[in-house]
């Protein structure tokens, strides 16, 4: 599929892989909607796309909210007058021990990461099924493929993003020729460490990536094009992208 004219929703825009994403799919010629909760970070971003010839427009909105995502669908539709994807990038990954007890972290991940998303999809939706076409791309982990200690919840929530994902495409794919895809990265170098607060685990996480080079956020904006832009008879369902260096 040529992605140039389409419209497509970017959650978490206002950095890292966000922000790559909706800066990689203007350049190919898409309508991007960036929006987060950082205004000026939005704003920025903006104005850095239509410099470079795109087309981009700020929605400020928390994906935990209903009525923030259906403001960002309304507004989409009024500015280009579809919705052809949707990336579900907002996430949070604060690790700790279960036995430290980060109860209100594990509540935010999954208000974040699992909520997030499934409100997303329920406000495209509509929209999608009526013009029988579109395509959810959720980004999950290779955490949701394998545990680790310190990764209970986060790993949690990534696994039900990957098996959400596949429940679309069986359910939508077949009958509203709705796609939908698993973005699966290993270590990203964005700021999700940053909102690591358990001190126990934060000195020996960072350390496991001192010797470790990183995926880029422009790795992952491009498996993201990759899967946009295949013809309609094929929906990439998973894609999984490690680091050279990363063994597991």
């Amino acid at each position: 599929m040529n992605i140039e004219g389409k419209t497509v929703i970017i959650t978490g825009a206002s950095s890292g892989i966000g922000e790559a994403t909706a800066k990689k799919l203007a350049k190919e010629g898409a309508n991007v909607v960036i929006s987060a909760r950082r205004e000026e970070r939005l704003k920025s971003l903006k104005e850095d796309i239509e410099k470079d010839g795109g087309k981009a427009h700020v929605v400020i909105a928390d994906v935990t909210k209903k009525e923030d995502f259906e403001k960002i669908v309304s507004e989409t539709k009024s500015e280009f007058g579809s919705i052809d994807a949707l990336v579900n990038n907002a996430g949070l990954m604060p690790l700790s021990y279960v036995k430290n007890l980060h109860t209100d972290e594990w509540n935010t991940m999954v208000d974040v990461n699992i909520k997030g998303v499934l409100n997303g999809v329920a406000a495209v939706l509509p929209t999608m099924k009526e013009q029988k076409s579109g395509h959810i791309i959720n980004i999950s982990s290779s955490a949701g493929n394998k545990i680790y200690p310190g990764g209970a919840v986060y790993c949690a929530t990534k696994a039900a993003v990957k098996m959400f994902t596949e429940g679309l495409r069986m359910e939508l794919a077949p009958n509203f020729g709705i796609k939908a895809t698993s973005i699966e990265p290993g270590a990203v170098a964005t700021e999700l460490t940053d909102t690591i607060t358990d001190e126990e685990i934060k000195e020996g996480f960072v350390s496991s990536l001192e010797d470790l080079t990183p995926l880029e956020s422009e790795d992952i904006a491009e498996a993201i094009y990759y899967a946009l832009s295949q013809p309609g008879r094929a929906n990439i369902n998973e894609v999984y992208v490690m680091p050279t260096s990363q063994e597991q």
